[in-house]
């Protein structure tokens, strides 16, 4: 089996086990851009406590789900992004003002655009929650 997007097949896990009303995911292959993209999910309630286990083949982590999540996708292409642009990416992506968050790569790291908007750093599109 090829994967091209590990970031993209850890998404569709979770969407897909959330959809189910499943409490746990296993996210396989691993890489850490899937990692400090749960760890923004985490810090901001989608998704509960989350592990990394090594198995000698790369990787996994074991996601718990809260329920929280009612859409989560890849963004892609990867749009760059231009802090003053973010409105324009929030309207596309998101359903309404204040619900959900954009998660972006940026040169200080992995962040939601409510992190990048304030500290006025611009970055790449990576995927949406809410």
């Amino acid at each position: 089996m090829v994967m091209l997007d590990v970031l993209s097949n850890a998404l569709i896990s979770i969407k897909n086990v959330e959809a189910k009303g499943g409490k746990q995911v296993v996210i396989w292959p691993s890489s850490k851009l899937v990692g400090n993209v749960l760890r923004v999910m985490q810090r901001y309630g989608y998704i509960g406590e989350f592990e990394y286990v090594y198995d000698g083949r790369g990787g996994k982590y074991i996601v718990q789900l809260l329920g929280r999540i009612n859409d989560i996708g890849p963004i892609k292409p990867r749009f760059h992004v231009k802090v003053s642009e973010l409105q324009k990416w929030e309207e596309k992506y998101l359903p309404a003002r204040q619900i959900g968050i954009l998660i972006l790569s940026t040169s200080r790291g992995v962040m939601s655009h409510l992190e990048a908007r304030e500290s006025r750093t611009g970055g790449v599109l990576l995927a949406y929650v809410y």
